[in-house]
């Protein structure tokens, strides 16, 4: 666990600040300039984790402008934010997560025009847990299938910054400040600021995720691995996939060799018998 330099104080002790977007927004100059991406940052609240059949029960989506160079922020081009109403009960639990109750959501509805009309101009969207949020935006909104997604929990490399969880939470909270978790537009708010950080002097973490954005990625399937193999299979970072019945990982085009000998020695006895597929930069995160 890491708190930033700047954060220490005489005695050891540690400042934190509560943090709102009304001071992210007042903060910002319009600087916009052709060096710059357009991202839309986006957060959902659920009525549960099933990915397939649960429902978003509140949004909140802005469009920024990001220097390309710098990592800083130029602009808050466009936002919105909406409960909508599941037309099923919210259980308690999830309403302890998020405070959103049932009376809160009644009657409320997302108007998806002003959603598509903001990912539409985005470049590139992030989400913390992009497998997660898209997943549910690809149901609702075609144009959600068509961009490019990028995770702020895998596509920034946050050990080697020296933080050791991804947690926007505790990130946050490493940084110095702290916010109402758990509501759409404040999440949103929050990881904004986290990823353009200016303690971040070096690289700014958002600069990661803008490379990534155009970096393939690859799956690689263990096919017809031996069941035997499965707990070294989980420990080296690989998932099971139900439907298809086998293992898988996504690695860069780099780690793709070694990874393979990694199979063949301690999984197919001596040859490769697996499955390598590059991924589309419109797939990632499906």
């Amino acid at each position: 666990m890491t708190f930033i330099k700047e954060l220490i104080v005489p005695e050891n002790k540690i400042e934190l600040r509560k943090f709102d977007g009304n001071t992210l927004s007042n903060q910002i100059v319009d600087q916009s300039n052709a060096n710059s991406s357009k991202i839309c940052i986006l957060d959902l609240e659920t009525t549960g984790l099933d990915k397939a059949n649960d429902k978003i029960i509140e949004l909140a989506v802005k469009l920024v402008s990001v220097d390309n160079k710098t990592g800083d922020l130029n602009a808050i081009l466009n936002q919105y934010e909406s409960f909508q109403d599941p037309e099923e009960h919210i259980d308690e639990k999830v309403s302890m997560v998020n405070g959103i109750t049932n009376d809160m959501v009644d009657g409320h509805a997302i108007n998806w025009d002003s959603v598509e009309e903001i990912m539409e101009s985005a470049d590139l969207i992030i989400a913390h847990n992009a497998g997660f949020d898209r997943a549910f935006m690809d149901r609702y909104l075609a144009i959600s299938k068509e961009k490019i997604w990028i995770c702020s929990v895998n596509d920034v490399d946050w050990l080697s910054r020296g933080f050791t969880s991804s947690k926007q939470e505790l990130l946050c909270i490493w940084h110095g400040f702290y916010y109402d978790s758990h509501r759409a537009m404040s999440d949103v708010d929050a990881l904004i600021n986290l990823l353009a950080h200016p303690s971040n002097e070096t690289k700014k973490p958002v600069l990661d995720l803008i490379e990534n954005a155009s970096i393939p990625t690859y799956k690689v399937s263990a096919i017809n691995s031996p069941y035997e193999t499965k707990d070294i299979l989980k420990s080296n970072g690989y998932f099971w996939n139900g439907d298809q019945k086998c293992w898988w990982k996504n690695l860069l085009l780099g780690e793709i060799e070694s990874e393979k000998r990694w199979l063949a020695d301690n999984v197919y006895g001596g040859h490769f018998m697996g499955i390598v597929e590059e991924i589309s930069l419109t797939d990632k995160y499906k």
